[in-house]
């Protein structure tokens, strides 16, 4: 009997032994192509030798330092290699374990810089329906993802909630892309007015949307006038690329596809490839500088920030994308990726919407194409195809209710940049035939 405290009580997994570029392998030899790298994590596949041997190598040098006494190598080496590709006016890194501690950072030193910009009464956090910020507290008070939200609403702050930029099926029929960018996009300004023009602190966002709604992507201009709405009421942009970042989109950083640089700016994930739990809340040279010519302290922390073998690794993952171009090689094999998507599924008479960018697609599933009308979620598309796919030997990424926590589904597919044109075709022909057997059925 076992002892480990599973995600789900009545599911029995298989045991994983190793991983093979990219597949995993379970105790029984079986072979998984990892088609959504775990949760967009393993960008570099499961057998790298350039980050294990940077691991090694760490953990033989030095393993712990608590950053309330040192710095280290890898961390310094780490910060300014991010730093010199980052967007904007961002300057400083602090490193943490994983996304969820990213986004717990950046909203305490959004609240923390306007308290020492003299401006205590912004305490406001305004974010989106339909997003995931991860599942601590706070992050998960951000986050719009109702299911998930739901037991433990007493326990959560107060945010505000704006409807997201999600085009497929909110943009009315006679209104253009830009129009309806600019539309949601006014949400934000008029929800600040509504909370008062002063005492909002920051807006929190992910470029590309994942988890929740399946690699949405913004239409053009609604970051500009995000950007713009902010600046105009000295709200803090925070950009959550935990998901979306670090190449995964076909820009190392995923705003970039957007022209515009966030105040905050939080990634993971793809920062250590699976290698090891490795964060990274990062910010402007102004706020840093607030903090440092005010109280000094950021008054935040936990026990392996900073961690020097975590630190290693993620350098060397993320020499490993920028050396390679392997971003070049994601947006390559991303064009792939959707041409054979759009080949096999676009006149699917269930397949409502084909939509990412680069390596990062996703396919909503619906009963009525025409209306867009979601299955009954009472079928239990999204768990039945993720089962189904695995039996194939895929690894993918299903989750229900895509339109409002509860109705809707769509899978979700990131599969590592190092992924071949034939390693694709054959993840798709896995997802063809999990289609088959679990949508063509319950329709």
């Amino acid at each position: 009997m076992s002892h480990v405290f599973p995600r789900h009580c009545h599911s029995t997994q298989p045991v994983a032994v190793g991983g093979d570029g990219c597949f995993l392998i379970d105790a029984d030899g079986k072979r998984y192509f990892d088609g959504s790298g775990g949760a967009a994590v393993s960008c570099l596949g499961h057998s790298n030798t350039r980050v294990t041997e940077a691991i090694k190598t760490q953990v033989d040098q030095l393993a712990f330092a608590h950053t309330g006494f040192f710095t280290s190598e890898p961390a310094e080496e780490l910060a300014d290699l991010l730093i010199k590709h980052a967007p904007g006016d961002l300057d400083r890194v602090y490193f943490v374990s994983g996304g969820s501690e990213a986004v717990e950072s950046a909203i305490k030193l959004a609240r923390q810089y306007h308290l020492e910009n003299g401006e205590p009464q912004r305490r406001h956090l305004i974010a989106r329906r339909q997003s995931y910020h991860g599942n601590t507290l706070g992050a998960l008070a951000a986050g719009g993802n109702a299911w998930r939200r739901a037991q433990f609403s007493p326990l959560l702050t107060e945010v505000s909630h704006i409807a997201p930029c999600y085009e497929y099926a909110e943009r009315a029929e006679d209104e253009t892309l830009f129009d309806y960018g600019q539309r949601a996009a006014q949400e934000l300004e008029d929800e600040i007015l509504r909370l008062g023009a002063d005492s909002v602190m920051a807006f929190i966002a992910e470029p590309v949307v994942g988890a929740t709604l399946g690699a949405v992507p913004p239409v053009e201009g609604y970051y500009q006038r995000i950007r713009e709405i902010c600046d105009t009421y000295g709200v803090l942009l925070i950009l959550d690329e935990v998901m979306c970042g670090m190449g995964r989109t076909g820009h190392l950083f995923a705003c970039d596809a957007e022209g515009v640089a966030p105040d905050i700016l939080c990634i993971a994930k793809g920062l250590g490839a699976g290698y090891q739990p490795i964060g990274a809340m990062l910010c402007t040279g102004e706020i840093y500088g607030r903090i440092a010519d005010g109280t000094g302290f950021f008054q935040h922390g936990h026990t392996y920030l900073g961690h020097p073998v975590a630190a290693a690794a993620g350098l060397a993952v993320v020499r490993e994308i920028l050396e390679n171009d392997l971003v070049a090689q994601v947006r390559a094999r991303g064009v792939y990726l959707e041409t054979q998507l759009r080949r096999r599924f676009a006149q699917h008479p269930h397949v409502g919407n084909i939509r990412g960018r680069g390596l990062f697609w996703g396919m909503e599933f619906v009963a009525d194409r025409d209306s867009k009308r979601p299955f009954d979620p009472g079928l239990g598309i999204a768990g039945r195809l993720k089962k189904a796919a695995f039996a194939n030997g895929l690894i993918c990424y299903p989750m229900p209710g895509t339109r409002d926590g509860r109705h809707g589904d769509h899978v979700m597919l990131a599969p590592p940049f190092i992924s071949s044109e034939a390693e694709l075709d054959g993840a798709l022909d896995s997802l063809e035939h999990a289609i088959v057997d679990v949508v063509d059925s319950a329709a």
